[in-house]
């Protein structure tokens, strides 16, 4: 459990570097891959998201890009999350980013900090829920991200984080990835030398627990090529 624990914290500490413009996808080479006119994708997050402590397009959102290209779904993606980030920052930052990109799905990765940082639980799901119904009014379709905090931090505090995403997509009717550390967390062969983030073993683990819930929102939207071979 001591890796999960300082995993968690590296979100919240983690360098205030990979703080960019907004209209520059932190892990570049993911809104290369489809055309400029495709209907994007916007993965909205913290440094699990960022491509923290990565090369440049080994993230699991670059990774994402390419297995839509390669399967033929006409999608471009945009990554505009920030290392560090908290549900607070990103209500704020998230009007200016659906303005300037108009996605089709966001993808929203988000609360781990506020958890680490003892912020109030029910003010981080208020603004999760914020960002749902900002997203939504825009006509685009939410793929909720979740995180666990550690058994350090007690049962009770646990299982309320754990809750809070539960609930918001009971009662908003989003899609969730309850974990997206599934499989990684825990094995330190799967982490930075840090031992804080995933390294690149990991990234493909980490698109393989969110691309079960994504595919289902990428269904409406016409394919450029042939039709999607089975994905495992």
């Amino acid at each position: 459990m001591g890796i999960l624990l300082a995993l968690l914290i590296g979100l919240a500490t983690a360098s205030g570097a990979a703080r960019t413009a907004l209209a520059a996808p932190l892990d570049s080479d993911a809104s290369s891959v489809s055309s400029e006119h495709a209907p994007v994708i916007l993965v909205f997050g913290d440094s699990l998201s960022a491509g923290y402590g990565l090369r440049a397009g080994s993230g699991w959102v670059t990774l994402l890009a390419q297995k839509l290209a390669m399967l033929g779904y006409g999608f471009q993606v945009t990554n505009a999350s920030v290392s560090g980030e908290t549900t607070a920052g990103g209500l704020a930052r998230l009007p200016r980013a659906l303005q300037l990109h108009h996605p089709r799905i966001v993808i929203l990765e988000l609360g781990a900090n506020d958890g680490l940082r003892g912020l109030p639980l029910a003010s981080a799901q208020d603004n999760l829920d914020h960002m749902i119904q900002l997203t939504r009014a825009q006509q685009a379709r939410v793929l909720l991200l979740g995180i666990l905090m550690p058994p350090n931090y007690g049962e009770r505090y646990t299982a309320a984080f754990r809750d809070m995403y539960l609930n918001l997509a009971r009662t908003e009717r989003v899609p969730l990835v309850p974990f997206l550390l599934a499989g990684v967390a825990l094995h330190s062969d799967l982490m930075q030398a840090d031992q804080l983030h995933p390294n690149e073993r990991g990234q493909p683990l980490l698109l393989e627990n969110v691309w079960p819930k994504l595919v289902p929102l990428l269904q409406p939207v016409a394919r450029q090529g042939p039709a999607p071979a089975a994905a495992h």
